[in-house]
């Protein structure tokens, strides 16, 4: 009889994605090197004990744009074991932290390790667009950096398009690396969008705090609608937003990871994790989340000192404090930095006069 040709059986690819490490960034006055290397293990660990075939870093892998030599060494390293020895592809953006041009520096000496980092916003056929082999299949990865305003006309359209605003400016680019993504595909490969932006609706405070992310390039003219997420991909990575979320709006799985650790204040309490992404061709991604563990946790307290001494989460965690007080407490600064061993903030609130505007902050 006639034998119909297969497509052979194959498992879904599996991909890890993960954001927004900030690899060098201190709380306070204490460094938290030891904290990076120890959730990157666990990182590491779940790719491992989840069979994951591919690592998506979706941007600010550094925190400062040049980092310190002990920063590189830990989130490169960190990369490294992500890769299994070259086995596991890794694909890392460049996000408002990192710089650019540093990322394309050090490219050519990561990508024997099967890492490819991606710093400069590229054409879609001249590194935008990246075709990935996995353990499980092929996938096509399109790569989009941060896009800083003042060059959001730069890209590859017509003068004519320059007048265009911000957030036309990343729809039109993530069209243009999914109409090619999708070409370069087919039928046969998985289909990934990553990228380091802000699409408005999405949750940028945490617990009533200002948090971080919002201080950096998060006005109305740098936020994205959805319609930046582009229906091609079959799961979108985004990194800038430190709060695990999903992407308000998007019409496939999008993803905002959150950060590796709890990184300012804003941030207590969060729990933190990476996404487990299942996908094959055609069809849109599963997604699932698993916690992360490590790193120290940060903690808001309020209350009397009494009180605040006794409560359980406040001497192992980092600790931003307001004590309840009847007046002012000249001595509090020192008498809590005595008791508390990771003590960020502290301040005394007490009932005021009309028209007293007296400080009552204090940091560590």
């Amino acid at each position: 009889g006639r034998h119909q040709r297969r497509r052979p059986v194959r498992r879904p690819v599996r991909a890890l994605h993960t954001s927004d490490w900030h690899v060098g960034k201190r709380i306070g006055r204490y460094d938290r090197l030891d904290e990076y290397r120890e959730v990157i293990t666990e990182v590491v660990a779940i790719a491992e004990g989840e069979d994951v075939d591919l690592v998506l870093h979706s941007g600010d892998l550094f925190d400062r744009p040049v980092p310190p030599i002990d920063a590189l060494n830990v989130a490169l390293s960190g990369l490294v074991e992500l890769s299994d020895e070259g086995r596991r592809p890794v694909v890392v953006i460049a996000g408002n932290h990192d710089s650019a041009g540093v990322f394309e520096a050090l490219a050519p000496f990561l990508r024997g390790h099967n890492i490819h980092l991606v710093g400069e916003i590229k054409r879609p056929d001249n590194g935008g667009v990246l075709e990935i082999d996995t353990p499980a299949g092929p996938a096509v990865v399109s790569c989009f950096p941060f896009l800083r305003e003042g060059r959001a006309f730069h890209v590859w359209d017509a003068v004519e398009d320059h007048y265009k605003q911000y957030a036309d400016r990343l729809q039109a680019i993530s069209e243009a690396y999914s109409t090619h993504a999708e070409r370069l595909a087919g039928r046969d490969a998985v289909q990934f969008l990553v990228a380091h932006f802000l699409v408005g609706g999405a949750k940028v405070h945490g617990h009533g705090a200002a948090r971080g992310e919002r201080l950096l390039h998060m006005g109305e003219a740098d936020a994205a609608t959805s319609e930046a997420i582009p229906p091609g991909p079959q799961y979108v990575a985004l990194g800038h937003i430190h709060a695990p979320q999903p992407v308000p709006g998007a019409k496939v799985p999008a993803e905002y990871a959150g950060s590796l650790v709890e990184l300012d204040v804003g941030a207590a309490g969060e729990q933190k994790r990476v996404v487990i992404v299942d996908v094959e061709p055609g069809i849109p991604a599963a997604v699932r989340s698993v916690e992360l563990r490590g790193g120290r946790r940060l903690v808001r307290a309020r209350g009397e000192w009494g009180d605040l001494l006794v409560q359980d989460d406040v001497h192992d965690s980092y600790l931003d404090l307001t004590v309840e007080t009847a007046g002012p407490d000249p001595g509090l600064v020192d008498r809590a930095r005595e008791e508390f061993d990771y003590l960020v903030n502290v301040r005394a609130e007490y009932p005021r006069a009309e028209g007293d505007t007296s400080a009552r902050r204090g940091r560590t």
